[in-house]
């Protein structure tokens, strides 16, 4: 750049700026006792002198840009700038100028609360002393700076110019809608989709229900029966803990908007983007009507007794529909809702990158919920052994015979909680707070109870039985208390709610006793595998195990709405209503170092 050039907003910004400079040059011609001159420092340089100070100052948030910025660190000069750099940096800038654009416009509407509310009270006042004395006193309002002063609405038109100059090519309209977007607006069709999906889904759940009834599919011990709960059985439940998950996050979109949690702010989410409650559960019923339609395609307990063989087509239903999905998971265009799907995919690969990236509450939040769908990496792990190395057309595999998938049945399950084990020490690093190291020893009980229940269900003994227990009983009891004293931040002996916490966003506080214990019931659900309970008389193994996976997921939706209205009343009591968005440069005077 030869030349940069700043191009006011008004003749008022011009007056202002001139005013400024004058009051500097005058303060700059001071002089001491001796009569000397003093240079007074401080006051701006040109353009083109700015630019020698100005030093790039993009933070490495991958792990690639970390290990090259340092070592590229000694070679590379402080005001020689790269163009992703550059890139980068314009990035932040826009951020920081929205989030600069919406405290201006948060200022602005308090200014005119703080208004409304002295007329309001003066209206009042007025009624209740039979006296006209508002006239006078908002007169006086009026001619304060709280109701003259302009200076807000001037700082935010010249917000908008210098944001629509250098950041939209002088293009308003495209300039505007990145400064303020809008809000996604709720369409009608989505009602109507949303309900459409779901009358199906429920018509299908009854047709499974008759079909199975009618062939007596539960009450026969039948060899075709054991296949099908062994064999695809594992196949579609991931679906079903999917879609659970999904209407378990849509009620919890719902009731953090009836009590009025910013959820949005908390998790991050470019305003206009996030997803509501409709969407979800749009989705979820959607998923939920291709996997109802394929496990109906799949009913058939006897093979052909001509080909000695189920239907080939038929079989490779639920691979195929597990490849729509991660096809639209993974679709580049703008369709399904792109922004949220890569919101979605980016965090994953935060979490699986752990501890290399920096923790936010999107990643650490999205961990926890991995760490209740380990039955579900399961079934994935059982969706490449048995379409690779078994055989579908007969229902059969041999993968608990092979050490490969033994070894990877340790691991999907432990994924998770090793993700927040070394996000917790992260966090310990940065911040220095004792509490993430007792989180991370939280979860490293955990992991230890996941490994001894994993050998027990692999190689069955009283001694693995017995270190099973005690390690899931210590994890369970740790894992409770974090959940209910230090996530929900109940159980205050001395808040004005007893055993609760001062500030409460549901009125009724019944429901925080309920679900408390709801809590420990289902905390110690997990523990089915270790207490004996493996199969009931009219349960198969894989639907008992099915059930308390569920029964884990119906815990975590209950705990993500306590967990986001305690972190939204700490941000309330810490009055945080925007991000702090840090610079991609830094203003570096040498001659200013000896002041």
């Amino acid at each position: 750049m030869d030349v940069i050039q700043e191009v006011e907003m008004s003749s008022e910004g011009r007056l202002e700026d001139e005013k400024r400079e004058d009051k500097v040059e005058k303060a700059g011609d001071r002089r001491n006792s001796n009569g000397k001159k003093v240079e007074i420092r401080g006051f701006r340089p040109a353009s083109l002198e700015i630019l020698d100070h100005v030093k790039i100052n993009v933070t490495p948030e991958t792990p690639v840009s970390t290990l090259k910025g340092i070592l590229m660190m000694s070679s590379n000069s402080d005001l020689s700038f790269s163009k992703r750099e550059l890139r980068k940096a314009e990035e932040q800038m826009t951020k920081a100028f929205i989030e600069f654009n919406r405290k201006l416009l948060l200022l602005k509407s308090y200014c005119f609360l703080n208004l409304l509310a002295f007329s309001k009270i003066m209206k009042k006042y007025d009624k209740i002393t039979s006296r006209n004395a508002s006239k006078t006193y908002m007169e006086m309002v009026d001619k304060s700076y709280l109701g003259n002063s302009d200076e807000i609405s001037r700082l935010m038109e010249r917000v908008e110019i210098t944001f629509i100059k250098h950041f939209a090519n002088g293009n308003r309209r495209k300039g505007m809608k990145i400064l303020r977007p809008t809000a996604r607006r709720e369409r009608h069709r989505i009602t109507f989709s949303l309900g459409f999906f779901s009358g199906w889904s429920l018509a299908l759940v009854t047709a499974i229900g008759v079909l199975v009834h009618a062939r007596g599919i539960l009450k026969s011990e039948s060899e075709g029966r054991s296949r099908y709960m062994e064999n695809i059985f594992p196949l579609y439940s991931l679906f079903g803990f999917i879609v659970l998950h999904m209407l378990m996050y849509s009620a919890n979109i719902y009731f953090w908007r009836c009590y009025r949690v910013n959820y949005q702010f908390i998790f991050g989410v470019k305003q206009g983007t996030g997803l509501g409650y409709r969407e979800v559960f749009l989705l979820s019923t959607c998923l939920a009507l291709l996997a109802l339609t394929g496990v109906i395609s799949n009913l058939d307990m006897e093979m052909d007794p001509r080909t000695k063989n189920f239907g080939s087509l038929t079989e490779l239903v639920p691979l195929g529909l597990l490849i729509v999905v991660l096809l639209t998971m993974f679709c580049p265009f703008n369709v399904v809702y792109r922004s949220s799907r890569f919101f979605l995919i980016r965090s994953v690969f935060r979490c699986l990158c752990a501890p290399l990236y920096k923790v936010t509450l999107p990643d650490f939040f999205l961990a926890d919920q991995l760490t209740s769908q380990v039955q579900g990496f399961r079934s994935l792990e059982f969706y490449i052994c048995y379409y690779v190395w078994g055989d579908f057309k007969k229902r059969s595999n041999k993968c608990l015979e092979s050490n490969v998938y033994q070894s990877f049945y340790f691991i999907v399950a432990l994924i998770p909680y090793w993700t927040r084990f070394v996000q917790s020490l992260r966090r310990l690093l940065e911040e220095k707070d004792v509490m993430h190291g007792l989180n991370g020893l939280k979860f490293f009980s955990i992991i230890i109870a996941v490994a001894m229940r994993t050998s027990y269900d692999l190689k069955t003994g009283m001694t693995w039985k017995i270190i099973a227990a005690v390690s899931s009983g210590v994890a369970t009891i740790a894992a409770t208390y974090w959940d209910i004293v230090i996530d929900w931040g109940l159980l205050r002996r001395s808040s004005k709610n007893p055993w609760l916490r001062d500030k409460l966003l549901v009125q009724n506080k019944s429901v925080y006793f309920a679900a408390m214990v709801l809590n420990v019931l289902l905390r110690l659900a997990w523990m089915q595998s270790v207490l004996g309970f493996r199969e009931a008389s009219f349960l198969h193994r894989k639907a008992l195990v099915a059930i308390v996976a569920c029964l884990e997921i119906l815990r975590r939706g209950i705990w993500n709405f306590f967990r986001l209205e305690n972190e939204h009343l700490n941000n309330v009591g810490k009055y945080r209503a925007f991000k702090s968005v840090p610079l991609p440069f830094y203003y570096d005077n040498d001659e200013g170092k000896d002041i």
